[in-house]
């Protein structure tokens, strides 16, 4: 025997849960296969990353329901700065200058795991098998795939229409649906961790490249920031076994003295960086989203904000096609989510990729063209609109719920 579903998600991370939102009220028999217990077990995604939200994508989480569960105000981003070392030019960004009152928010990926999981928790006719995970995915159904699923309470089969396949870098669901990856190590390790300020921040994000990889700083409550600090990836492990003033130290020389003195240093995470890339979207009744359809570097903080416009554009198509008579799984339908997708994901990745390859490149006349273009970025009036409008997530064409701010 076996369950059917319209739509199963297999993934309740960031990008999966904020699926399961957007699809509440769309008439879908929808469930969601997660690898975490639950009950305080949050996805490995809910971490103490700090996330710089665009601001496309707050309204999209305030359209959703989410917002509102939050347990700390999230703190905006007024202000950026990106410099590189050695380098004569500098951006610098004001949202007031745009008329905006901010170009986004930063919220702590922990935090925003929990306010998710409260929105979930209050959405009908959502099933939710976790811990569970999808073992295998069989032969066509009458009612679409079978989906052999391993639970807590032993084996499970679902029949899907339309698969989603959420689950991550490493997607198993991609791998066994047949969709191929393509892989760029960037041979960078990632240092996360929150550090305190002798100055304030003035709600000023900082990106800071050097020739040892990219630093940033996001504004956090009070005098603290989210800091990220990359490092190349041979010596990931000297700086993992450095002690509270050795990384501050190596934070304070890699950012510099624009914020004063850095103070304690919070837990550190360290994550190696990797560009990963789905050779395609969807296959037969299946779709990849998130960081299952791409993962990217941190420079310019886009990998969720990306990853959240795959899910809403696909909410919003299946919207459209209708759950009355309409099938989730058609791959007319999937493949009109993939064209919409198209534009948006190319442009993303090739502004991540190119600036974590631009920057990591110190050939002296290129050092000269970047200062000359970073210093026309500010002095250019109107130069710098279309990095605004792409950092802020309204480039191009603009999912419906991005656009609203309440539900």
């Amino acid at each position: 025997m076996h369950e059917n579903f319209d739509i199963v998600i297999a993934g309740g991370g960031l990008v999966g849960a904020s699926l399961a939102c957007a699809l509440e009220g769309g008439g879908w028999r929808v469930a969601q296969v997660e690898a975490t217990p639950g009950g305080g077990h949050g996805s490995p995604a809910f971490d103490e990353r700090n996330l710089a939200l665009a601001r496309a994508s707050v309204h999209a989480l305030r359209s959703l329901g989410v917002w509102g569960h939050l347990d700390a105000a999230p703190t905006p981003i007024r202000h950026v700065h990106v410099s590189s070392r050695g380098d004569f030019g500098a951006v610098r960004l004001d949202a007031a200058e745009y008329r905006l009152e901010d170009f986004g928010q930063v919220v702590v990926a922990r935090e925003l795991g929990a306010a998710l999981e409260r929105r979930l928790l209050e959405l009908r006719g959502l099933t939710r098998l976790r811990p569970a995970r999808v073992a295998a995915v069989g032969s066509d159904h009458e009612q679409g795939l079978l989906l052999q699923v391993e639970t807590g309470e032993g084996p499970r089969t679902l029949a899907a229409r339309l698969l989603v396949a959420a689950d991550g870098t490493r997607s198993s669901v991609r791998a066994a649906c047949g969709i191929g990856a393509s892989e760029h190590d960037y041979l960078q390790t990632l240092f996360v961790a929150t550090v305190g300020l002798e100055r304030a921040h003035g709600e000023c994000a900082y990106e800071r490249f050097t020739p040892e990889g990219p630093v940033a700083m996001l504004p956090l409550s009070g005098k603290r920031m989210g800091s990220v600090c990359t490092v190349p990836a041979a010596r990931a492990e000297a700086v993992a076994a450095l002690d509270e003033d050795g990384y501050r130290a190596l934070l304070q020389a890699r950012f510099g003295w624009r914020l004063g003195r850095l103070g304690r240093i919070g837990r550190r995470s360290a994550y190696p960086l990797t560009l990963l890339r789905a050779q395609r979207l969807h296959g037969r009744r299946v779709v990849v989203v998130g960081n299952a359809a791409q993962t990217l570097h941190p420079i310019g903080a886009q990998g969720f904000n990306l990853g959240l416009r795959d899910a809403l554009v696909l909410a919003e198509a299946l919207e459209a096609h209708g759950a009355a008579a309409g099938d989730p799984g058609a791959q007319d339908l999937l493949a009109r989510y993939s064209g919409r997708r198209q534009q948006d994901r190319e442009r993303t990745i090739a502004f991540s990729d190119g600036l974590a390859r631009l920057f990591g490149n110190h050939f002296a006349p290129l050092r000269a063209m970047r200062s000359v273009a970073m210093a026309a970025l500010e002095h250019v009036p109107g130069l710098s609109a279309g990095l605004v409008a792409g950092a802020t997530g309204f480039r191009g064409e603009v999912p419906r719920l991005a656009l609203e701010r309440v539900r």
